[in-house]
């Protein structure tokens, strides 16, 4: 017989596997939601509204059922649906029940959801029993009313949901569920209404997980910005729809134009102004508030006098909605009391951060020879940057298009680096721009708070010197370029710019000219310098010259002080080759500088980290993604990752360093803003002649 060996299943997919465990871990939301599907098919209800149904009365919860001892109700009423349209959108509420077990397991999200409804049920029909002995008639109508459906428990669990977010998604979600159930009880006030808030509320006041004092001045801003076009857009929303809330009904078109087209306006005007913190925007809304609250009292002082009718025609409009809107007003006020500290902002396009006067260049290089700095500390000290003063040291940055991006780590003493990345934020959120930090370390990744993002935009390359030795097989394209100079007779010159004569320097300038006139775009800034900021005294230069006095490529080498004003070691910057020279020459160039320096004393040197030269693992993020495509896009035109693997010839390690930004939503702003002070001089003739205009970010 011949053996038959088993057919092995093919492998699972990595996608298939998460799915399954995502299924397993979800099971008790998936058997809740097919409890509500076979009691739609058993009852009907999913083809036919419940509403119509003879057993309405016996199954439906609220105030009329209990007071006739129907306390089953509260049971029965949960797992039905009014009407077959309701059955998707009660479907999705669910996803708030499967995140909460997915993330806290299926006790919690069980007892989340029974407690809920169960609180918003009866919390509902003893609310509107106490407020039905008053003289409100929506009260009175609204306690004459029964419903059924699961909504308390999974606007429950939403909101238990809500409280795992991270921050600053956290305090956004919060808000913007609080203020729909605020909305919809207002203008709208049914029985359902009345239990979507209730059930919120007691998730909010057991979890205690928003806190909006503990947010940032940001988001103290966005909330504001976001609320009052919020507030904006219900008054134009409910003006054209009818309303029937706590303050009464209202027909379409009702209201009062004037006042709410006047309410627009003042909007539209004021609230980028709010966004951005600025005084003269918070004082505009607070007025607006405070007018639209003493109308709301002014009205409800005519209504009792007069009466409602009477009250109508005396303003001209219906006073239901005024009230309504004056109630979303007084809340804005007092939000915008509460936060006030955040609207202090100075109006200008060029904000003045720090201690006055702001330090300048000399100061900053001052600062670094001082107390020392790290690899791109000399970067920071360039004019092209602005200087913030701390009262720990100096921070380097550039604003461009709103956003101040600090360069690298704060200079001065390491110990008071977490104090100036505080000042730094806090003075750049206080002036209305966006705060970032762009090639910073791990030591500034620390500091700043947690809830900020980071991407790894480049891998600092560093070679260590003092037991550096080019001896080895992985060392035969270093040595080969050295003993090949030997024989062509080219020199190694380790200089300084000024110090040269003026036919090296015209030739280095031809040969810098020569580089960007090739690529079609200009020379890049920020991070990466010119022949200009070689030109400093404590920068050095090495120079590869042939035999017959020709410039065959230079390099250029800025100081990294250690904290006792030593030179501990050299950053790359310039790297130009004249074309048809001597081959080797950049592995020849550093080689030599690497030899020089560790014969000098000099602990290490820095190859720099190319941007965007990172490799990102599979699945990093939206960003990282991001980041490959503008790769991609620049490589033709600067060769970061050619460079990046040219640079492990020296077998360097490598120390990450990162883009830090607050959240995703700064994200378009802070690309726009690299972009700028990268290529601040670049046009989009040059851009689209460089061949990037015909490409196009993936789609993943």
């Amino acid at each position: 017989m011949t053996d038959v060996l088993p057919v092995e299943p093919p492998p699972r997919s990595p996608a298939v596997g998460r799915t399954l465990r995502t299924l397993s871990r979800t099971r008790v939301t998936l058997i809740s939601v097919g409890v509500l599907l076979f009691v739609g098919v058993a009852t009907g209800t999913l083809w036919r509204p419940f509403s119509i149904s003879p057993a309405w009365d016996s199954m439906a919860y609220g105030l009329p059922a209990f007071e006739a001892g129907r306390w089953w109700t509260a049971v029965t009423g949960t797992l039905l649906i009014s009407h077959p349209a309701l059955f998707p959108v009660t479907i999705l509420s669910f996803l708030g029940m499967a995140y909460l077990e997915f993330r806290r397991g299926w006790r919690v999200a069980v007892l989340y959801f029974w407690v809920g409804q169960l609180f918003a049920v009866f919390g509902a029909a003893l609310l509107l029993w106490l407020l039905s002995m008053t003289p409100s008639a929506w009260a009175s109508v609204a306690a004459d009313h029964t419903a059924v459906g699961p909504a308390g428990g999974s606007l429950a669990c939403i909101a238990a949901g809500v409280g795992l977010l991270p921050a600053p998604w956290r305090v956004r979600a919060w808000l913007a569920v609080l203020a729909t159930l605020m909305v919809t009880l207002l203008f709208w006030g049914r029985l359902s209404d009345v239990q979507n808030l209730l059930a919120v509320l007691m998730v909010l006041f057991v979890d205690r997980t928003l806190r909006i004092q503990h947010t940032t001045v940001r988001e103290q801003r966005l909330i504001a910005f976001v609320s009052l076009i919020t507030l904006g857009v219900v008054e134009l929303i409910v003006l054209l729809a009818p309303t029937n809330g706590p303050f009464g009904d209202s027909d379409p078109a009702s209201g009062s134009w004037l006042d709410i087209a006047s309410d627009v306006v003042l909007i539209v005007i004021v609230a980028n102004a709010l966004r951005r913190g600025r005084r003269w925007a918070w004082w505009t809304t607070l007025v607006l508030a405070l007018v639209n609250v003493v109308t709301g009292i002014l009205l409800v002082l005519v209504m009792i006098t007069v009466g409602v009718p009477d009250a109508a025609r005396i303003i001209l409009a219906n006073p239901t909605l005024s009230l309504a809107t004056s109630v979303m007003w007084l809340t804005m006020g007092v939000y915008l009391v509460w936060v006030r500290h955040a609207f202090r902002s100075r109006i200008g396009r060029r904000a003045r951060l720090g201690t006055q006067p702001a330090p300048d260049a000399a100061e900053a290089k001052e600062l670094v020879r001082r107390a020392g700095g790290g690899d791109l500390s000399w970067v920071a000290t360039w004019d092209d940057k602005h200087f913030m003063r701390t009262g720990a040291g100096i921070v380097a940055y550039q604003q461009r298009a709103g956003v101040a991006i600090a360069l690298g780590d704060p200079l001065g003493p390491s110990a008071g680096r977490a104090q100036s990345v505080r000042e730094f934020i806090d003075g750049v959120e206080h002036a209305g721009l966006i705060p970032c930090f762009f090639s910073a370390t791990d030591a500034t990744r620390a500091a700043v708070p947690a809830s900020w993002r980071s991407l790894v935009v480049a891998d600092d390359t560093i070679v260590d010197l003092p037991e550096l030795s080019f001896t080895g097989k992985r060392w035969n394209s270093v040595r080969t370029s050295i003993n090949r100079a030997a024989r062509e007779g080219v020199v190694f010159r380790l200089t300084h710019l000024k110090d040269e004569p003026w036919g090296v320097q015209a030739q280095l300038q031809a040969i810098s000219e020569m580089w960007v006139g090739d690529r079609g775009l200009p020379e890049m800034g920020f991070t990466l310098g010119t022949l200009s900021e070689a030109e400093d005294p404590d920068v050095r230069l090495a120079v590869a010259v042939s035999p017959d006095g020709d410039v065959d490529g230079f390099l250029s080498w800025m100081p990294v002080f250690g904290p006792n004003g030593v030179v501990d070691g050299w950053t790359l910057d310039l790297m130009r080759r004249r074309e048809g020279g001597f081959g080797p020459v950049m592995e020849y160039l550093i080689a030599q500088s690497a030899m020089t320096f560790r014969d000098e004393g000099a602990k290490f040197m820095s190859l720099s980290g190319a941007p965007l030269a990172h490799d990102y693992p599979p699945g990093a993020g939206t960003m990282a993604d991001l980041a490959e495509w503008l790769s991609d896009a620049l490589e033709p035109v600067y060769g970061f990752r050619s460079l990046h693997r040219f640079k492990s010839k020296f077998h360097p390690r490598y120390e990450q360093l990162h883009l830090l930004y607050r959240d995703e939503g700064d994200l378009t702003r802070v690309a726009g803003a690299l972009t700028r002070a990268f290529l601040p001089d670049a046009t989009l003739r040059q851009i689209a002649g460089a061949g990037m205009g015909m490409l196009r970010p993936p789609v993943r």
